[in-house]
């Protein structure tokens, strides 16, 4: 079935951003924008969404008790847009992508990767961490959008930000884990750095750059928390020297044969949004 073209509209009409929104993401490093998706796309794509999560899950019938830390903390699954026609018209949409272009201020953006983070019922928190370490990029121009497909309330388990981490260097090679949790809440501690949490409304969507340090709480309720992420790079991004084992992992998934110096610019990271 075609998607109803008030919903293509819907996701590729340009939401108004205000200077001092822009300005506010650079100084925090992260900024939740109330609206950005209407009611009907989220109901639309959110069942869509959830089904490929589940037939793809890969620790499917595992139990939550018999997980590790990361397992705990979420079902994760990358690329929903190669599974599905539909879901490829949400991750490509124009509306998240032109957010992104003008809050990390380039001519354009590429695909990164998208993927589900669903936490169970019951499910553990997401260790502090920060999302660049993982990517072979030779840039800070990176930017993740975090979509709720649901209201979010603070039991539920929403993102924690550290406003302004992203200007200092801390834990920038630490894996997520209980090592993560322990080192970066002590240096939140120490350079005084303000934890914000919020609930979110339905249609909210936060934006966050690749080295703000953040974190989520458990989910203390009986629903899952379904959300879906979409990870924007510069257009002009290119491939670095990996650090670690995980950028090589990175490079491998979602890199193609993209040589060290060169424009990220496989199959897998197409542009969706160049400036007019």
């Amino acid at each position: 079935m075609a998607t109803p073209q008030s919903i293509i509209k819907a996701i590729n009409e340009p939401y108004s951003l205000t200077s001092d929104d822009v300005q506010a993401f650079r100084e925090n490093g992260y900024i939740h924008l109330a609206g950005v998706l209407p009611d009907d796309v989220l109901e639309y794509y959110e069942p869509i969404i959830s089904k490929i999560t589940q037939e793809h899950d890969p620790a499917a019938g595992v139990a939550l008790e018999d997980k590790d830390l990361y397992g705990k903390a979420f079902i994760q699954l990358g690329n929903l847009w190669q599974h599905d026609a539909q879901v490829t018209e949400l991750v490509f949409c124009k509306r998240l992508a032109r957010l992104a272009s003008e809050l990390i201020g380039t001519a354009g953006v590429r695909l990164y990767h998208d993927q589900s983070l669903y936490k169970e019922p019951s499910g553990g928190i997401t260790p502090w961490h920060v999302d660049q370490q993982y990517w072979p990029m030779d840039s800070s121009k990176s930017v993740t959008a975090w979509i709720p497909l649901q209201s979010t309330p603070l039991e539920m388990g929403p993102l924690c930000f550290g406003r302004g981490s992203h200007l200092k260097y801390i834990a920038r090679d630490v894996k997520i884990s209980d090592e993560s949790e322990r080192i970066i809440a002590q240096a939140i501690k120490k350079e005084k750095i303000i934890e914000i949490q919020e609930p979110y409304a339905l249609g909210d969507v936060s934006f966050h750059s690749g080295w703000t340090l953040h974190r989520a709480g458990g989910n203390a309720t009986e629903q899952p928390r379904k959300v879906h992420t979409v990870i924007y790079m510069d257009e002009q991004m290119c491939l670095k020297a990996r650090r670690s084992q995980n950028q090589e992992n990175d490079r491998i998934s979602w890199c193609g044969d993209t040589a060290d110096g060169g424009v990220i610019d496989g199959p897998l990271t197409p542009i969706l949004y160049q400036a007019d």
